[in-house]
């Protein structure tokens, strides 16, 4: 039962919900009618609302709370910094220790090749930056008409009107007249859904050669970047093949066209490396990062340039008209500063990679490679999908799989866990705190849910 106690209660909130606010992603009249859940208090992996019923939050919010809940080194290190320096900027030719303490921690994590990084305060921002940031690059370099981005159907970037744009979801673009030019599209690495008669390690080449014949078709010398996510996040967490990556590389380095990857959600040790484009192997030219930075404590974000980039714009590059008035704010920093902290002194990201990452997966597969709704499992360290199917032989998706997947997430709702539905795929990314008897308890109720989930549409 929730210690905590509330205020007011839960109508009262869900009325006030209703009267003041457009929540993310929904219908909000339909919202206001059904009234929202009204989340209190989280502690570790659990979550609990206004009603003192408790959830295992096997989405780690919005794949953010690397550290899970309540965490009093990241509370302890925004009391600190909030009584020593509550604000400054990054303006006025002035810095402060924080955001430089938290730069030099985050560059020992990083590869080599990585030397700069522009704060922001979302994932969004930091893919809204890349977009100036790439053709600043190239305007330096000589090559201004070097302008046109290259991003992934159902990909996604963000919800501004740039990141928007580098996303791929066709319902976003139709509201709001996007993208916005100069920025263009290929087809996403899904082999489930459009892998046809191809093995997976030939369509992932196929997806690879979009690319090569979009620039083509472009001109190389028009292209100034390919944006991707290393695997699709919010698209259904989607693991491309194996020959996907290493083909997309030879490419862009073969045209001289900017890798850019979305680390948003998969950096921090989401796949049981510090950084998802590790686990893939490839190395991009920029990297965006924001979620796991501070475990969503407090809204940080940030652009990571490659030594080629940051060193052209520090040294050839003048004056760069960006700033926001958060960029490095003080707290942020130290609260980053705490979190990077725990995920190294507690070995998270490596348990991730050797111990439950591994049990997750072998138990999803263990649990659910038979059961007639799902059709395919994907994953790595603490992230995974189930794809619902009505065919596992041919890979025939359901015609409503959007709906049957809410549904699914709805019943694990009652059951007490919180995954996510996108498309035919139920998602999962816990916290890299979990413990073993956790993900038990995760497997356990999403089979329950999956298993209600079936019944209904009478397949078991």
């Amino acid at each position: 039962m929730t210690a905590f106690t509330p205020h007011r209660s839960t109508r009262d909130y869900q009325q006030l919900d209703a009267a003041h606010h457009i929540n993310a992603f929904l219908d909000q009249k339909a919202l206001n009618q059904e009234g929202p859940r009204v989340m209190a208090e989280g502690r570790g992996v659990y979550l609990w609302d206004t009603d003192g019923k408790r959830y295992l939050d096997g989405m780690s919010g919005l794949w953010c709370t690397q550290v899970g809940y309540g965490r009093q080194e990241l509370i302890a290190a925004a009391a600190r910094q909030l009584q020593q320096l509550s604000y400054y900027n990054v303006f006025f030719h002035t810095t402060h220790p924080a955001v430089n303490e938290l730069s030099e921690r985050l560059f020992s994590l990083l590869p080599g090749d990585y030397r700069h990084v522009i704060y922001t305060n979302s994932g969004s921002e930091a893919n809204e930056l890349l977009i100036r940031c790439v053709r600043r690059y190239w305007d330096v370099m000589g090559k201004p008409d070097k302008k046109i981005f290259i991003g992934r159907h159902n990909g996604y970037h963000g919800s501004t009107v740039g990141s928007a744009s580098l996303g791929g979801m066709k319902f976003m673009h139709e509201m709001g007249d996007l993208p916005i030019p100069g920025v263009e599209h290929i087809g996403e690495p899904y082999w489930f859904a459009h892998g046809g008669g191809l093995s997976p390690e030939a369509f992932g080449r196929q997806c690879a050669q979009e690319l090569e014949d979009k620039i083509l078709a472009l001109g190389a010398d028009k292209v100034a970047a390919f944006v991707a996510e290393p695997f699709q996040g919010a698209g259904g967490m989607i693991f491309p093949p194996e020959s996907y990556w290493p083909e997309i590389q030879r490419i862009c380095r073969q045209y001289d066209v900017l890798l850019c990857a979305d680390e948003v959600i998969g950096g921090f040790g989401r796949t049981g490396e510090w950084f998802a484009h590790q686990h893939f192997h490839f190395q991009p030219d920029t990297l965006s990062i924001a979620k796991g930075l501070t475990s969503g404590y407090i809204p940080m974000g940030g652009l990571v340039l490659s030594r080629r980039i940051g060193e052209t714009l520090v040294e050839q590059g003048g004056v760069f008209a960006h700033g926001l008035t958060y960029s490095g704010h003080p707290v942020a920093a130290a609260v980053a500063l705490a979190n990077l902290g725990v995920l190294q002194d507690e070995g998270l990201v490596e348990r991730a990679r050797t111990d439950t990452g591994p049990y997750l997966q072998t138990c999803l597969r263990e649990v659910f490679s038979q059961h007639p709704l799902v059709g395919e499992i994907q994953g790595a360290g603490l992230v995974a999908a189930l794809q619902f199917c009505r065919d596992k032989t041919t890979r025939q998706r359901f015609a409503d799989e959007t709906d049957i997947s809410w549904r699914c997430r709805s019943i694990g709702f009652d059951e007490g866990v919180i995954i996510r539905s996108t498309l035919g795929r139920m998602i999962m990314a816990p916290a890299l705190v979990i413990s073993r008897g956790e993900i038990d308890e995760l497997i356990d109720k999403t089979r329950i849910a999956v298993d209600r989930t079936a019944e209904e549409m009478g397949l078991r």
